[in-house]
């Protein structure tokens, strides 16, 4: 693990902690799902809110601009009328993947014992 350093003038952005500096952006439930759901390729807004479901547009909004201002989504807008703007993974964005997708593989096989425990848990308090 890389040792955090010093913060400097113009570090306002950088937390010195780089595992929780990047978890806090990209470990939310929003984010998360919207990286995953512009993993399959290229997409408009309208197109993302109805493939999440349950995400306001405000909500999606918000965290496409989190996600373009970390470097993960490229947002582009073509000079049409209407104007119609695009989103996709940037490099970073795709890099994610992997092990975005490990989490998911290792989430999908273990949620019913993570259950299990928490209904034991309850029992027991």
């Amino acid at each position: 693990m890389r040792k955090p350093h010093a913060l400097e003038p113009g570090d306002e952005f950088e937390q010195p902690c780089p595992i929780r500096d990047v978890l806090d952006r990209i470990g939310d439930q929003w984010s998360f799902l919207v990286l995953n759901t512009l993993a399959s390729g290229t997409q408009r807004f309208n197109e993302l809110m109805r493939n999440i479901g349950d995400i306001s547009k405000q909500m999606l909004s918000r965290t496409l601009k989190r996600l373009e201002e970390d470097g993960l989504v490229r947002r582009t807008i073509y000079p049409e009328v209407p104007p119609r703007v695009e989103y996709q993974l940037t490099p970073l964005g795709r890099s994610f993947l992997i092990p975005m997708k490990g989490l998911i593989a290792w989430a999908d096989e273990h949620h019913q014992a993570v259950c299990d425990a928490r209904k034991r848990s309850r029992r027991l308090k």
